[in-house]
């Protein structure tokens, strides 16, 4: 059946840089991050739209017949492509076949080959047709920043250069250029396109027109074979050595994809990119890079489950060079820039996955006795360093919990800011901060005994002071604001981690159980966990609106499903965490995620949803730490 314009289920295909193509099944772009050639032009940071799009056509024997689709101002659909469309699958990428009026088919194929800055495109006819096919190809050209739009200006240059197979433009002085190798024929003819409208972020309360250079057709003989071309940067395409080798370069990846078998663990690999020498996660898609929490919080899913251990291993000694007063950076620095050490969980997140890293038999054939040796100092650094007290009042309080926080700054994933104004500051000792602290000290004890005493403590504080008895479930501050005593009782989901999600649970028994029970009642959601009860006063059943507006509800009631993660891993220990309970968590919270994996960003788990039915995805198609405790679970559990 023909895809209606309004579709918006969306396709990926990062390049292992930084960069990346994507769209929609309908191929209307949606977004202003939709494109074919988005570039790191400081892998994997600094990326620039540059071939934003496509106009396709075929000709045959009945005249002229469009193969793609764009929507302008008003809310005008042009050309009609997306009427044409009979088929399309995700995998091994992106694939549909075009139905022609006289029963032809033509199929087109987008892809990228890792790790390099390009996208292959291939059209083949299929079946017994007979009879001339020409297909045009006209480039739609963008050089902005990912995060902005064009508007047509005189100052853009739409002339062409041409080097054998290879056509190439450079709109502006100071952006890329952008070259097409193909085995078409090309023609100039320069235009511009404008008032191309985006719906999803005219949804976001953000501009949402943008105006594309198009600076020719590019044209091939269907009848007489496959047409093939490449977008991306001069030496990305060199390396292809000719038009005639990209159809080599397409099966050679199709064989490097259906070499790993699990669709989940071939979504993971598109999240693991290069910067430098090593590796790093890049923490969704199309707007986030790499980022220190959610990289830990994603790599036990992505690399640990899927047994990359030499890619964790190089993760986690490239973040060992940053490691600065016994914190690491919630951003991760791009050349020239500076860190930002605003986090108080991601050192804590980083301690448990070495700790993971150095426990697990077999990625001990990953690390060498040095390697070792740099990731347990980097462990005792960023304790030491806890234990003197850090930036923004972090600090190893009396009881062995640790205090965080002050007035302006958010330090937890809770880290939403409107005008200034942190909507969840969660000052004090926040509960998810004291599970990953007791986590951390575990991990320190193994590596020294100086450890155990303080591991004593904080266990014995948390076991006394974050019970709320009255509401049958764990405070989500104490000493709220630093003030002792002072406790925080919203229901939100963080108290989930005290119990699943991490190596040691620090809550058991009854207790426990009553916990999972508490969540699983007022914030489970097909999609994840909601981050805040809907009997609260400050509940938001939607995420919409412009900026301020969404951001002020982000964790508000808002659902993330990375939180599946600690909550089925809860639900399951509570319960004994037998091959019963695991096969029964399967049934009931896994299967809705794995049905999520063609609803939005296809093969993928969204950033968010909202707290209200129907719990439409949101945010982030593409986010890493969402699918990665996916496939944590999907790992875990028995089938």
């Amino acid at each position: 059946m023909p895809i209606p314009p309004t579709g918006t289920s969306e396709w990926l295909e990062a390049d292992g840089l930084g960069g990346y193509a994507s769209g929609t099944v309908s191929t209307i772009p949606t977004r202003r991050y939709h494109g074919l050639r988005i570039t790191a032009t400081s892998p994997p940071g600094g990326r620039m739209v540059l071939v934003a799009g496509m106009e396709v056509w075929v000709e045959h024997a009945k005249g002229l017949e469009a193969l793609s689709s764009s929507r302008y101002l008003p809310d005008v659909v042009h050309p009609d492509g997306h009427t044409r469309i009979e088929a399309f699958s995700r995998d091994p990428w992106p694939r549909w076949t075009f139905r022609l009026a006289d029963g032809t088919a033509v199929v087109l194929e987008v892809l990228a080959t890792p790790p390099a800055a390009r996208t292959l495109l291939r059209w083949s006819r299929q079946g017994r047709a007979t009879g001339p096919l020409s297909l045009r190809v006209r480039p739609l050209l963008a050089a902005r920043d990912y995060h902005g739009l064009q508007q047509q200006s005189g100052a853009a240059r739409l002339g062409t250069r041409t080097e054998g197979e290879s056509v190439s433009w450079r709109l502006y002085d100071g952006v890329p250029e952008v070259a097409c190798l193909s085995n078409g024929s090309w023609a100039e003819d320069p235009q511009w396109f404008r008032q191309f409208v985006y719906l999803e972020e005219a949804a976001r309360g953000l501009d949402a027109s943008e105006d594309l250079a198009s600076p020719g057709v590019l044209t091939f003989d269907l009848a007489a074979g496959d047409a093939v071309c490449a977008f991306g940067s001069g030496p990305a395409l060199a390396d292809l050595g000719g038009a005639a080798r990209i159809a080599g370069a397409i099966a050679a990846e199709r064989g490097r994809r259906l070499k790993v078998a699990d669709p989940l663990e071939r979504a993971a690999g598109q999240y693991l990119v290069r910067r430098g020498i090593g590796h790093t996660i890049i923490a969704g898609y199309p707007w986030f890079a790499d980022w220190g929490r959610d990289t830990f919080i994603s790599m036990r899913g992505l690399t640990l489950a899927t047994r990359r251990f030499d890619v964790a291993r190089d993760i986690l000694l490239e973040w060992t060079g940053v490691i600065s007063e016994g914190m690491l950076p919630n951003r991760f620095p791009d050349a020239g820039g500076a860190p930002e050490y605003n986090s108080v969980d991601a050192s804590l997140w980083f301690m448990v996955v070495v700790g993971e890293l150095l426990a697990h038999p077999e990625a001990a054939k990953a690390l060498s006795a040095h390697d070792r040796w740099r990731l347990e100092t980097a462990v005792i650094s960023i304790l030491e360093g806890h234990a003197r007290g850090t930036r923004f009042g972090i600090r190893c309080d009396a009881d062995g919990l640790l205090a965080a926080g002050q007035p302006g700054v958010q330090l937890t994933w809770m880290d939403a800011r409107v005008d200034g104004r942190v909507i969840t500051p969660r000052i004090g000792k926040p509960v998810e901060v004291q599970a990953l602290w007791i986590n951390a000290l575990a991990v320190g004890e193994r590596i020294s005994a100086r450890w155990s005493p303080v591991l004593a403590r904080a266990r014995a504080a948390f076991e006394g002071r974050f019970w709320n008895d009255s509401a049958g479930c764990l405070y989500d501050v104490v000493d709220a604001d630093h003030l002792p005593g002072a406790c925080d009782g919203s229901m939100r989901p963080n108290q989930a981690l005290a119990v699943g999600g991490l190596p040691l649970a620090v809550l058991g028994g009854d207790r426990a159980r009553k916990v999972v029970d508490a969540l699983e009642a007022q914030l489970w959601t097909p999609l994840g966990l909601r981050s805040l009860s809907p009997a609260d006063p400050a509940y938001a059943p939607r995420y919409e609106g412009g900026p301020r507006e969404r951001d002020a509800v982000y964790h508000q009631g808002t659902v993330w499903p990375w939180l599946a993660g600690p909550f089925v891993d809860a639900w399951v220990r509570v319960r004994g965490g037998g091959a019963v309970a695991q096969r029964e968590a399967r049934t009931r919270f896994l299967a809705p995620l794995l049905a999520h994996l063609e609803e939005a960003g296809l093969g993928h788990v969204s950033e968010i949803a909202d707290a209200g039915a129907p719990h439409r995805p949101r945010g982030c198609p593409f986010q890493a730490w969402s699918l990665g405790e996916l496939i944590r679970l999907d790992r875990q559990l028995a089938r």
